[in-house]
């Protein structure tokens, strides 16, 4: 399949926001699931003090999102051993995506990088604080990078957590959407990078 991308007359703005938005909550699949970890998340399991709770949260996270971390378990327990986890992530600690993010997993205890699982982690607590990092929102930044130049910064800077956060506040500022907070931002990107990179339609 040929490569998409967005079109060159595409414009980031207010009622595409608006429309992405309106979309995401017309759809049920994506309207129910959010509904589940916000009682899972809000509710049912506030705190990251047991074993019991973070691993509810991280087998949660993997299988509704597909995160495809096979020892969930280690992500759990390391999760765990992060101190003041709690006050940390109250405060909006960005710090603290890069921190669950390296994990050792496996009976060999291999490094893993788990990036985009860590924000939706620390989203999924703080939505208004955390954006979610992922592919399609990379693909949309990126693009606009190119096309605009909206700001300066290397394709690895996004990979670096309170710096893609800044990013997303620059896009913000330079399309004129400040006044959606990063919950919703987050929503748009992945819509629009999903409508246009999606591998199979």
């Amino acid at each position: 399949m040929r490569n998409q991308t967005i079109p060159q007359e595409y414009e980031p703005s207010p009622s595409e926001v608006e429309k992405y938005i309106r979309l995401w909550d017309s759809l049920d699949n994506y309207v129910n699931q959010e509904k589940a970890l916000d009682k899972l998340f809000f509710s049912l399991c506030q705190k990251n003090n047991t074993i019991e709770d973070v691993l509810l949260k991280c087998s949660t996270l993997n299988d509704f999102y597909s995160t495809n971390i096979f020892d969930i378990h280690a992500v759990a327990k390391h999760i765990l051993s992060i101190a003041d986890f709690d006050k940390r992530l109250k405060n909006g600690d960005l710090t603290l995506v890069d921190e669950i993010a390296h994990v050792e997993v496996g009976k060999e205890k291999k490094q893993h990088f788990f990036y985009s699982f860590a924000s939706k982690y620390c989203s999924h607590h703080q939505p208004l604080m955390y954006a979610i990092y992922d592919n399609y929102v990379e693909k949309v930044l990126l693009y606009f990078k190119r096309r605009d130049k909206f700001y300066n910064f290397n394709n690895s800077d996004l990979r670096n957590y309170p710096v893609f956060i800044n990013i997303i506040h620059k896009f913000q500022e330079s399309y004129g959407l400040t006044a959606y907070n990063l919950k919703e931002i987050d929503k748009y990107l992945w819509q629009l990078g999903k409508s246009y990179y999606k591998k199979y339609n």
